[in-house]
């Protein structure tokens, strides 16, 4: 016997997680079994709740745990930005996949774990749950979780495009130069003394000015590529700057 068939809307941000056949009109009738809730119902259809805001069922907001009754007309909303994550300092947490995002996260002065080695999906939940990350991925599967303790979608495969999306949606406080880019670690001024033994001698020779991570010790000075990370930083600062 079919159950409450229902009316479900997506907002045109969300239409990427939906199938082929329902991403123009973003829309779909759909039969459900009567006890699923409007969380089930939209994951079943591709997406995450990670990036669901407020669900509004025939002109009212409802959560997500709400069982859906025949006849209703839901409209699905993308999360509300800046997105607030209550409970815990922001920081994040990335995958295996998302290495230059981590490291332009890491060189803003952002906290950002980051897994350069595929620890599986359960350890990555885990993970976020254990030290209140937010997760950030492109895998659907994992922003699924229940156990996370908060995660976003990565929607761009371009560094730049994803850096933009992640502080416009977060607003994250900007510090940059601060942290380690290798392992996220805290930088301190160093003397050249301090980091001789990591020194090829061109560098010695050439520069002056150091900092050195306080975890892994990394040594840091403003090098052939230095001018490419300042743009980085200061398109940041332009566009979010606290």
């Amino acid at each position: 016997m079919n159950g409450p068939e229902i009316h479900v809307e997506f907002a045109p941000e969300l239409r990427v997680f939906l199938p082929n056949g329902r991403r123009q009109e973003g829309a779909a009738r759909i039969t459900t079994d009567g006890v699923s809730t409007l969380g089930h119902v939209v994951e079943s259809l591709g997406v995450p709740l990670t990036e669901v805001g407020a669900v509004v069922v025939d002109g009212r907001e409802m959560p997500v745990s709400y069982v859906p009754a025949a006849g209703g007309s839901v409209s699905v909303r993308p999360v509300a930005r800046p997105q607030r994550v209550p409970g815990a300092p922001l920081r994040f947490l990335l995958d295996v996949h998302l290495g230059t995002l981590a490291r332009r996260m890491r060189l803003l002065g952002v906290d950002t774990a980051y897994e350069s080695t595929d620890i599986g999906d359960p350890a990555l939940a885990a993970l976020s749950a254990a030290e209140k990350r937010v997760m950030l991925s492109r895998d659907r599967g994992l922003l699924r979780r229940r156990e996370l303790w908060a995660g976003a979608y990565v929607y761009s495969t371009r560094p730049e495009e994803q850096l933009h999306d992640i502080l416009d949606r977060f607003r994250p406080e900007l510090r940059p130069w601060t942290r380690c880019t290798a392992c996220n670690g805290l930088l301190k001024d160093a003397t050249k003394e301090e980091v001789a033994d990591r020194l090829q001698g061109g560098t010695q020779r050439s520069y002056d000015v150091f900092a050195q991570c306080t975890q892994c010790k990394r040594a840091y000075w403003k090098g052939a590529h230095h001018e490419q990370l300042v743009a980085i930083v200061e398109r940041a600062l332009a566009d979010y700057a606290n």
